[in-house]
């Protein structure tokens, strides 16, 4: 059975959400900052980097700082200080979940892989196909993301 591009991609997108939905948070809203089970964010990559290098870079645990409830790890000395100066302006928006699932009004795992500095701010998607999607109307989720977030965190 051949199955249309555009089935394909209905169904995935239905998927993404039913599991975005499932990792919401039921009570109290959702943590803002999503992390692993050992409370380290972004899995370990270093935000900074995103910026300075334009690229994904996994973080060294020797160089951790703790903020708004995570672990950060960097991979520079450098880029922890610049974070510590400046967390906001570095750390990802919706707190690293994916930004196309929180502008759906979900929330799913952000994959540090799956990445986009757009006016200066960080966002994560859940995968490289779901980050295509995003991209498509990206100034639309954007706005639909923070009026979302808002409300995720408060659910």
């Amino acid at each position: 059975m051949k199955i249309s591009i555009r089935k394909f991609l209905f169904f995935s997108t239905l998927a993404i959400a039913a599991l975005a939905f499932a990792a919401c948070s039921k009570s109290g809203g959702v943590a803002k900052v999503n992390t692993t089970a050992d409370g380290v964010a972004v899995k370990g990559y270093d935000t900074v980097a995103y910026f300075a290098a334009g690229n994904a870079v996994t973080g060294d645990p020797k160089l951790e700082y703790a903020w708004n409830g995570a672990k950060w790890l960097f991979s520079s000395q450098e880029n922890l200080d610049k974070f510590k100066k400046n967390p906001e302006k570095f750390a990802p928006q919706f707190g690293g979940y994916c930004a196309y699932a929180v502008s759906h009004g979900h929330t799913a795992e952000g994959d540090p892989q799956a990445w986009k500095v757009v006016d200066g701010k960080l966002y994560l998607n859940y995968s490289p196909d779901v980050k295509q999607m995003w991209e498509k109307e990206q100034d639309k989720f954007i706005i639909d993301g923070q009026k979302n977030w808002k409300e995720l965190q408060t659910k």
